[in-house]
């Protein structure tokens, strides 16, 4: 039996991958005014959520990450068209696999802001870093293939 994790010293270590229209502009207004954003969170500028590959989120959990925020523009506000209602599909697609893979699909969380959103985009990165505490560090299974004779 292991021993019990002490969830309020757990930092979660969060990936962020921001369109650059929308949220990365949202996150560097926020930082301008000098708020105060998780000690884990490291952000990734991205043109389009769109263009969010799901292997790059499972990479993202295999190299540590306790969840991942994808944040783009509004639904009908993004700078190409209608990429971002692709990366809501993708999304789905995303969560099923994250649960077949043993991740907690509350890890992943995709979200829209508009630039001028700083405020909201502080209140959701700390909303989804309140929950990853709860949750508490990712423990993924390391699993190897059995060996088949060829």
């Amino acid at each position: 039996m292991s021993a019990p994790v002490d969830r309020g010293a757990f930092e979660p270590r969060v990936l962020g991958l921001l369109c650059t229209h929308c949220a990365y502009a949202c996150a560097d207004n926020a930082g301008a005014t000098r708020a105060s954003v998780p000690a884990g969170l490291r952000t990734v500028r991205l043109m389009c959520t769109g263009r969010v590959e799901p292997s790059l989120v499972l990479e993202a959990f295999v190299a540590g990450a306790d969840g991942v925020l994808i944040m783009g523009c509004h639904p009908g506000g993004c700078h190409y068209k209608e990429q971002n209602y692709r990366a809501v599909q993708r999304q789905r697609i995303l969560l099923r696999l994250l649960d077949q893979c043993g991740v907690e699909p509350a890890r992943c969380r995709f979200d829209h802001v508009s630039a001028a959103e700083s405020a909201r985009y502080l209140e959701l990165v700390d909303d989804f870093v309140a929950a990853l505490r709860r949750l508490g560090p990712l423990r993924l299974e390391r699993r190897t293939r059995a060996h088949r004779p060829h």
